[in-house]
């Protein structure tokens, strides 16, 4: 008896029904592309550009001559991208606490003074310290900068540089990897629990038939949209008060901002979150396409927000692709308000732009069930 005997037959079916399965094709073959284009061209693990802001003291305009060649050697490298000039103590931290910059540079009054007398230097460099590899490049660069610089004012039998660089590690003085990843973990976690389990539960009522049941029903398209994804807002907003409390009391991670204005900014990306669970249902047909579909929301969450890799360093394209991830914008309000302590004022245009996704999405859900209806 031949073993064998039918295995053409089974080759040529299931040729067939791989061929019908238009989206089990496009899922294993434009994945791996997509991750390799993601990995190749957007990712740089070197550190450049970093927004840096500068509170120069040492001139009544622009600073004196010497802090400005300080400034140029600075920029040079590549590594610190000037990006404002404040006036005060008190605008370098509210920069450093917004996120506008992640670089706080302060030149005293007398640094040209002291400068000109042979006297040292010395220069404030306040590192945001919740992205470890960024501070860690930051410091290490500006030490640099201020060696090359003493080294060209060197003075025969100088006991101290010239120039000394002190820099001072801000929001997370330990480097500790929890406090760094943790909060960024925290948009991820959430993304898979709110997103699968809102088109998983629209795809088993298409499974079972009764999904048609209610499309006929006088619900409204919009009401029923709602109406589903309510009982899954409420799970994932006791979710996330779960992760808060394992994170702050089982890996000490500290919570700096508020913990009520937190779980209020994220219930935007909650929203957001269901939102495409609900769009993503709308075309599959299966659990397993809804799986398919919803993983392709994961890979640019993890890559393209600054969960992993600095933004500031992708390519241009990359950059403005990473404003239409939302977990681009909970990344920044979790760090924010856990490692920087972060309030209102500064965080509220992030849960502005995912509070306005959300009801994009929604909106274009709600028309592809109407035309289901029809």
């Amino acid at each position: 008896m031949n073993p064998l005997r039918g295995l053409t037959a089974i080759v040529y079916k299931e040729f067939l029904h791989a061929r019908r399965d238009s989206m089990a094709i496009m899922f294993s073959l434009l994945m791996p592309l997509i991750q390799m284009t993601i990995l190749g061209a957007a990712i740089d693990t070197n550190v450049r550009q970093i927004p840096t802001v500068v509170f120069d003291q040492s001139g009544p305009i622009s600073g004196s001559a010497d802090s400005r060649v300080l400034l140029d050697r600075l920029r040079n490298t590549d590594t610190f991208h000037i990006v404002q000039l404040v006036h005060s103590d008190q605008e370098l931290n509210e920069a450093l606490v917004a996120g506008q910059a992640r670089v706080g540079i302060k030149i005293p009054y007398d640094y040209a003074r002291r400068l000109l007398a042979g006297d040292t230097a010395q220069v404030l460099v306040l590192v945001d310290g919740s992205d470890s590899s960024v501070a860690g490049q930051a410091i290490n660069v500006a030490a640099q900068v201020g060696l090359r610089e003493s080294l060209a004012r060197m003075i025969p039998n100088a006991r101290a540089l010239v120039v000394d660089v002190r820099p001072k590690m801000m929001f997370n003085p330990d480097s500790r990897s929890p406090n760094f990843f943790l909060p960024g973990l925290m948009a991820v976690l959430l993304l898979f629990v709110t997103t699968m389990l809102t088109a998983f539960s629209v795809v088993r009522e298409k499974e079972r038939g009764t999904l048609e049941q209610l499309l006929v029903t006088p619900v409204r398209p919009l009401a029923l949209m709602l109406g589903k994804i309510t009982p899954y807002f409420v799970l994932g907003v006791t979710e996330m008060c779960a992760i808060l409390f394992f994170m702050r009391y089982l890996f000490q991670v500290p919570i700096h901002g508020s913990p009520v204005l937190l779980v209020a900014l994220s219930t935007c990306y909650l929203f957001v979150n269901l939102t495409i669970g609900i769009l993503v249902s709308t075309k599959a047909n299966s659990q397993t396409e809804a799986l398919q579909l919803a993983m392709m929301t994961v890979l640019p969450s993890i890559f393209l927000s600054g969960y992993i890799f600095p933004r500031d360093n992708m390519p241009l394209i990359f950059q403005g692709i990473s404003y239409l991830v939302p977990a681009s914008y909970m990344i920044n309000i979790t760090r924010g308000v856990i490692l920087r302590g972060a309030d209102l004022p500064e965080l509220w245009p992030d849960a502005l732009a995912l509070f306005m996704m959300g009801v994009c999405i929604l909106l274009l859900a709600a028309r592809r069930f109407t035309r289901m209806i029809v």
